[in-house]
């Protein structure tokens, strides 16, 4: 579990590694970052989709990005990212996978930046601190305590997922200091729910979700804190 190096604390939060996290990444830098990938790698498609936009060919990008969700075995960020670039080519998820989450980011504001917690239905998670500083774990089903919690934020997410409607917007801008975002990553599109952290811990749902973040997070912490002894 690599640490990322730490930023000055007047640093703004990574944009992109939020982008990252949120699976929603333009497929424009997402095809410059995967240049000298080839094969069947997922990458080699978003390459692939790109060429083939700047070629005027909006049929052929459809089909590579198609091919990257049909993978098996595809990380669900790499996954959410496919559909992503999809929708921004005006392809939907069918209906009996739209509503499906794979990802819930957690958002907080803070004096000091960004605090970021993400768990994915492939039973990856990370936790960004607002200094840079963060966890990354990459042990999919393979310890029971981060597998329960992951289980348990994708569960109590799911049913906000399925008593809302996705947001058809681009992302919104980081919430400000004293607020809270929860992002549920679907197929189908963008799902949050935003507020006043006082007031979203008291919500039901919302108030659920935050308190399994903070256990994930304080997991992750205490695990990278043993690797480390």
């Amino acid at each position: 579990m690599p640490l990322p190096g730490r930023k000055r604390r007047d640093d703004p939060p990574s944009i992109t590694l939020r982008d990252i996290l949120l699976a929603s990444v333009p497929l424009e830098k997402v095809a410059t970052s995967s240049q000298g990938f080839s094969g069947d790698s997922p990458w080699s498609h978003f390459a692939a989709a790109h060429w083939a936009l700047r070629n005027g060919d909006h049929h052929a990008a459809i089909q590579q990005l198609r091919r990257v969700v049909q993978m098996e075995g595809l990380e669900a960020r790499v996954h959410l990212q496919a559909w992503h670039s999809l929708r921004e080519l005006g392809e939907q998820a069918p209906p009996d996978m739209a509503r499906t989450l794979h990802g819930v980011v957690v958002e907080v504001g803070l004096k000091g930046g960004l605090d970021l917690v993400a768990a994915y239905s492939d039973y990856s998670a990370r936790y960004y601190n607002y200094s840079g500083a963060g966890v990354v774990w990459e042990r999919p089903r393979g310890d029971a305590e981060i597998d329960q919690l992951v289980d348990l934020i994708l569960q109590s997410g799911q049913v906000v997922v399925d008593n809302s409607g996705p947001w058809r917007g681009a992302a919104p801008s980081p919430p400000p200091e004293g607020r809270g975002r929860i992002n549920l990553l679907t197929p189908g599109g963008l799902h949050f729910g935003e507020g006043n952290l006082d007031q979203m811990s008291k919500d039901p749902a919302g108030g659920r979700i935050i308190s399994l973040a903070l256990a994930l997070m304080q997991t992750l912490i205490g695990k990278h804190h043993d690797q480390q002894r």
